[in-house]
């Protein structure tokens, strides 16, 4: 693949992937933005091509190895937060292009910070034992089943925008409770509620038709009439409304056909405030 063809493409999985939302704060890409959750306050770090404080010393293979393993070039294991459980899912193309993307933006010297964690999720010599049992490395495989669409879906929600990173409820160790896939949580990004998104009728988004799903994907547009704000509009600006009209009606095929769960965070969430997401 040509260099400003691997570009090109890296900038399209760039922001298929939301990597803009969580590493920018003033700088693009230089880190510097919280992301407070139950377990601490993670600091994502810089990922422009500063050699000192960025990626800019990584090769190709330190990047397909954070992004499929979890493990940095120096061999540390990264948190969670960093969803390399969805990423693992990229397809080689594709994390070659993203390497390529990322290596001709500007390199910004922004230190990195700390995590502030709560104990026993500040010691990170736990991260091998929880990759043990909650992580399952490797690219995404097609379903033959399936048709081409479903499964281009399945594939920019479970590896590139990682959805279920956010809509998954997870357990006391962080791990995604997998019986509630896509069902939505009380304590999403930031202490917001995050919500069902299965095609449950009474308490996701079943009642949606294709037409209007994808509408709201386009433009933050909900079926009453009203547009989303808060962290759901950064979403689809910074993602989903930068899809091809193509990968995001793939995108409803897939969430339309996932299995429903009637799971309702009106009554389990106090109070309950969706304002994070829908309104």
């Amino acid at each position: 693949m040509a260099f400003d063809t691997a570009v090109e493409h890296g900038r399209y999985v760039f922001f298929a992937a939301g990597c803009i939302s969580c590493h920018t704060a003033e700088q693009a890409l230089a880190g510097g933005r919280p992301l407070e959750t139950p377990f601490g306050t993670f600091h994502p770090p810089n990922i422009s091509p500063s050699p000192d404080h960025g990626i800019g010393t990584w090769k190709n293979s330190d990047l397909e190895r954070a992004l499929r393993q979890g493990i940095s070039p120096d061999g540390q294991h990264y948190y969670p937060a960093f969803p390399y459980p969805s990423y693992t899912r990229m397809t080689r193309e594709d994390i070659q292009a993203l390497y390529a993307y990322l290596m001709a933006q500007p390199a910004y010297a922004r230190e990195n910070r700390s995590h502030e964690l709560h104990w026993p999720y500040s010691s990170r010599s736990l991260l091998p034992h929880w990759k043990t049992s909650g992580f399952t490395p490797g690219a995404y495989a097609p379903d033959p089943g399936k048709s081409a669409q479903w499964n281009r879906g399945a594939y920019l929600a479970n590896a590139l925008g990682h959805c279920g990173e956010c809509h998954t409820p997870r357990g006391f160790l962080g791990m995604p409770l997998e019986d509630h896939y896509l069902a939505g949580t009380c304590d999403g990004p930031e202490g917001r509620l995050t919500p069902n998104i299965t095609p449950d009728r009474q308490t996701g988004i079943g009642s949606w038709s294709c037409e209007q799903l994808s509408r709201f994907l386009a433009s933050g547009r909900k079926p009453d009439g009203s547009f989303t704000g808060g962290l759901m509009a950064e979403v689809l600006g910074t993602s989903c409304m930068r899809l091809t009209r193509y990968d995001r009606e793939a995108l409803v095929t897939y969430l339309q056909g996932v299995a429903p769960v009637h799971h309702d965070l009106n009554a389990l969430c106090r109070p309950y405030d969706d304002s994070g997401f829908y309104d």
